[in-house]
């Protein structure tokens, strides 16, 4: 009871302590630089069934994703779960896709396209996206 009752009292001062990381101007540490990141979350099943295989996969990577994007991406395997428009909860395996953008100003077109492109090609209602700041080495 009193472990707890000493965590219960310095928990609220755990949010205030510093890591000590020196940061440059632009807010990031050292060695790090400012950017926006997208991450693109593609569902793998058409319709109720699974069907983009991993060969449909890659070649989608090599055909529209690459191009677009030559420097470089990362990609999972995910377990998504969504409500379509007709209201179904579906879980389904999932890719994630992650960039880090450059800033250039037709990335925004590029990551359009190959959204648009997902759901042409394996009839899917949606890929999400999610754009972040982050701060980024190489």
């Amino acid at each position: 009871m009193r472990i707890a009752l000493v965590i219960a009292l310095f928990l609220p001062l755990a949010g205030c302590m510093s890591l000590n990381v020196v940061a440059d101007a632009d807010g990031c540490p050292e060695g790090l630089k400012p950017a926006m990141t997208a991450e693109l979350f593609f569902g793998r099943n058409i319709g109720s069934a699974p069907g983009v295989s991993d060969a449909d996969w890659q070649a989608f990577i090599d055909t529209e994703v690459t191009p677009r994007f030559p420097d470089g991406l990362t990609v999972a395997d995910a377990a998504g779960q969504w409500r379509g428009v007709n209201g179904v909860v579906v879980a389904e395996p999932s890719k994630t896709l992650l960039l880090v953008l450059k800033g250039d100003p037709d990335e925004r077109a590029r990551i359009d396209a190959v959204r648009a492109a997902y759901k042409a090609r394996f009839r899917q209602e949606s890929v999400l996206l999610i754009e972040r700041p982050a701060c980024v080495g190489f």
